[in-house]
């Protein structure tokens, strides 16, 4: 009876009309969760495909083949492998690398790492068209863009397992990233501006020449990077993925204290490996580098951290310094730190109001959908680019009082969630502390596991490869 049963379940799987109905029982729930009801027109092509056979789908082959050849065996496997891993990297989960140590020593350079987009849901994307796996820019170029913008949708995004919560490790659309200049494409396109303005200013400052107003300084670093760079704008989601921890979430106020994160009025949880850097400094000839790289302590943080033969600038974790504390070489070891009320220039919200650094930095409230705050000149400079960029709303000052759209206001509501998120190296990471709030669209998805793990400094074949990592989740 056993081989009976199993015949017939093997005849009703090639059933015609059992894949058709199968498959579509698949693809209405898919529909459900979209919520696109006009692909249910879809449904036909489905019959047609399994059951009627009125159109040749496949166009690339005959129907009639009794025997395909390799060729088109490959052309149906690179077709199925295409639209299968299009949807899973769009709706399901997607394989991301770690480029720099801003992450460190949660995340290493050279860990590779799958991302959920599921658990908070799938965004859509705002611009469709555009050519497979390739994010904003086609291969074997440097800037011509992978997609195009004759299609433009809202941003949605569809049902996920959860919300952001504190301390989640997030990937998303870097908030910056809209406007980029294509020679130097490491930087925003508004820090290049900031940074040029400051040196003017200081320019003028040590020529001994009358200072003129932080928007005179912005206007002609604008002008400089106009005419000596080339300018390309990116919707959200070609934007460049970061990926940070959320200290933060909507509703929250944060406050940065002599370079400890605080919530609500509580320190942020201790987080396991956080760097800060350290001044560092030796005896005689200094340390041995391999007694450095031995602790766990990369290439790229050693480049540039030795200020002199005995002295050193490093981002060291709480078990390094203990070990180093205990090397009868270390004469001074300390944690380098950012004096209270020293502003920062480069630092949010840019602002000569705020005397916010790196390690002291806020209050600061985090905007929450649906919330109102009452506005003026002095809280502007926080949540202008959140009303006028991602909101899109047309903001302007007259007169010391501000109009949104056109009308006077002294209050704004906010139409979407924002977050704020640190990395984890916490003076070697460009977060939110330099650019500002991460809008709810620009999230992608919540990193789940490393599953490969190579140093850059080594490689697989010198030793790099690194197993205890492979497979390991990320908290």
């Amino acid at each position: 009876m056993e081989p009976l049963k199993r015949a017939k379940f093997s005849e009703l799987i090639k059933n015609k009309y059992f894949k058709f109905g199968f498959w579509t029982f698949v693809f209405i729930l898919f529909v459900l969760w979209i919520g696109s009801f006009w692909l249910l027109l879809v449904i036909p092509i489905i019959y047609d495909f399994y059951v009627s056979n009125k159109v040749n789908w496949t166009f690339w082959k005959k129907r009639d083949l009794v025997k395909k050849s390799k060729m088109i065996e490959w052309i149906d496997a690179a077709v199925f492998a295409i639209i299968a891993a299009t949807i899973i990297r769009m709706f399901f989960i997607e394989a991301f690398t770690i480029p720099t140590s801003s992450m460190e020593k949660s995340l290493l350079v050279g860990d590779y790492l799958f991302v959920s987009k599921v658990s908070y849901g799938p965004k859509m994307p705002n611009t469709p068209l555009s050519f497979p796996f390739a994010h904003h820019t086609l291969p074997l170029t440097k800037s011509t863009k992978s997609y195009l913008t004759w299609i433009q949708a809202p941003y949605r995004r569809l049902a996920g397992l959860e919300e952001v919560k504190n301390d989640d490790v997030v990937v998303f659309n870097f908030p910056e990233g809209d406007t980029v200049c294509i020679e130097d494409q490491n930087q925003s396109y508004y820090s290049i501006i900031r940074q040029k303005a400051d040196q003017l200013k200081q320019q003028d400052f040590y020529e001994k020449v009358k200072l003129q107003s932080d928007n005179y300084y912005y206007s002609v670093a604008r002008d400089m990077v106009l005419k000596n760079y080339t300018l390309t704008i990116r919707p959200v989601d070609k934007k460049e993925n970061y990926i940070k921890r959320c200290v933060a979430i909507h509703g929250d106020s944060l406050e940065v204290k002599h370079g400890v994160v605080h919530i609500n009025g509580k320190p942020q949880r201790d987080i396991e490996n956080m760097q800060y850097k350290y001044y560092l400094k030796t005896k005689d000839k200094g340390l041995n580098v391999m007694v450095l790289e031995d602790m766990g302590v990369s290439q790229e943080d050693l480049r540039g951290a030795r200020v002199s033969e005995v002295e050193y600038f490093l981002p060291l974790t709480t078990a390094m310094v203990t070990e180093l504390k205990n090397n009868p070489a270390v004469l001074e070891l300390k944690r380098w730190e950012a004096p209270a009320g020293e502003r920062a220039t480069y630092i949010f919200p840019f602002n000569s109001r705020y005397n916010w650094n790196e390690d002291n930095f806020g209050p600061l409230y985090i905007p929450e959908v649906g919330k109102t705050i009452h506005l003026d000149t002095l809280n502007l400079p926080l949540y202008r680019r959140a009303i006028e960029v991602y909101e899109k709303n047309k903001l302007e000052i007259k007169e010391g009082k501000i109009f949104i759209n056109g009308t006077q206001t002294d209050s704004y509501t906010f139409k979407m969630n924002y977050y704020f998120m640190m990395g984890d190296s916490r003076h070697n990471s460009a977060d939110s502390r330099f650019w500002g709030f991460v809008p709810e669209d620009h999230v992608v998805g919540k990193a789940l596991f490393i599953w490969w793990s190579v140093s850059p400094d080594k490689g697989i074949f010198r030793g790099g490869l690194r197993w205890n990592r492979i497979f390991s989740g990320i908290n």
